[in-house]
């Protein structure tokens, strides 16, 4: 067996456990057994081999065999603000911004929001960060904020590049440097024109793709890529 689980408590010992879904796939979709070898990761950047000991109906007990720090990560933190899209494009955004390495995920509240996060919303973004992870390699998690309005996400501190997607902005950069790197992303109707002008006087950059209008997640996917490409090239 050689699938990624996800451990929620750090890994620290010559033990591990899993619960909860993560229990729930080993159990009862891969129908794991005592003696499997499988890799975990805890979200610290390091993986884990390790061999299952213990089953119970709910969670499984592990030895921590090795343990093997691999960085997959950009060389420097990328956040995205996103107006967030209705439905399973919402699953659609997290995995490829998860497998680009993106570093944070900010959900946006504009004026043109249709999208209010609401209950277990967020946690459900956080477990779809999960699958993904699981999937692509990466052992630290996309970070998921809770929802921010624009207004704040704007004035934030920033060290490096803070670029806003608009078409009336100049050609996105091929190239934004290895500082901490900022990019908002609008919903549909894209951002009003108090929200650009609120962003060009804190100090952004207003960023167009080029003459087509694309959907949030497919602008929130490019500017990632865009961002990513150049770091795997150096």
């Amino acid at each position: 067996m050689s699938s990624r689980f996800y451990c929620e408590t750090l890994i620290d010992g010559a033990t591990a456990t899993l619960d909860g879904p993560e229990a729930h796939h080993l159990l009862h979709v891969m129908r794991g057994k005592v003696g499997d070898r499988l890799t975990l990761f805890d979200g610290s950047g390091a993986e884990y081999e390790a061999q299952v000991t213990g089953l119970t109906r709910s969670a499984a007990t592990l030895a921590v065999l090795a343990r093997e720090a691999i960085d997959r990560e950009l060389p420097f933190a990328l956040t995205l603000g996103v107006a967030l899209p209705k439905g399973d494009r919402q699953r659609v955004l997290v995995e490829k911004l998860t497998e680009l390495g993106v570093t944070r995920l900010t959900p946006l509240q504009t004026e043109r929001s249709v999208v209010d996060l609401k209950g277990g919303a967020v946690d459900k973004l956080r477990r779809m960060v999960v699958e993904a992870s699981k999937q692509c390699g990466r052992n630290r998690l996309m970070g998921i904020d809770e929802p921010q309005r624009l207004a704040d996400f704007l004035t934030a501190p920033a060290t490096g590049p803070r670029l806003l997607a608009h078409p009336s902005g100049s050609v996105f950069p091929q190239r934004i440097g290895t500082d901490p790197a900022v990019i908002a992303i609008g919903p549909e109707g894209g951002f009003s024109d108090e929200e650009v002008a609120a962003a060009r006087g804190a100090g952004w950059s207003v960023a167009t793709f080029g003459p087509r209008i694309l959907r949030i997640e497919t602008a929130a996917i490019m500017a990632a890529a865009l961002c990513a490409a150049p770091a795997h090239s150096d």
